[in-house]
């Protein structure tokens, strides 16, 4: 059995099993991806930039988490900041930061 036919059975035994379910709210997840890619096709300049190391290792893990780059994490942060989406939480407020 070839890789492909191999992975597409394991998905289909997980689906089969149940533990696949619908993304709530899929109408804002399109859009949300949507806009990313946007974003990381209309790119037309660099911008070099020194972080602390931890910070970097802190991104890559949260970009990790969303499951894209940690370069398209951070222009989406900085993208946000600058249009005034990115919201900063109260002390004690619960909410996650950005929209």
């Amino acid at each position: 059995m070839n890789k492909e036919n191999s992975l597409e059975e394991e998905i289909l035994a997980s689906f089969e099993r149940g533990e696949w379910q619908s993304t709530p709210h899929l109408d804002e997840e399109i859009a949300r991806f949507s806009a990313m890619a946007s974003a990381s096709l209309t790119k037309n300049k660099r911008v070099n930039i020194r972080i602390s190391s931890r910070d970097l290792e802190d991104l890559q893990a949260k970009a990790a988490e969303e499951a894209i780059p940690y370069q398209t994490l951070m222009a989406s942060v900085l993208h946000k900041f600058v249009t005034g989406r990115l919201v900063e939480v109260s002390p004690g407020q619960t909410d996650k930061v950005g929209s």
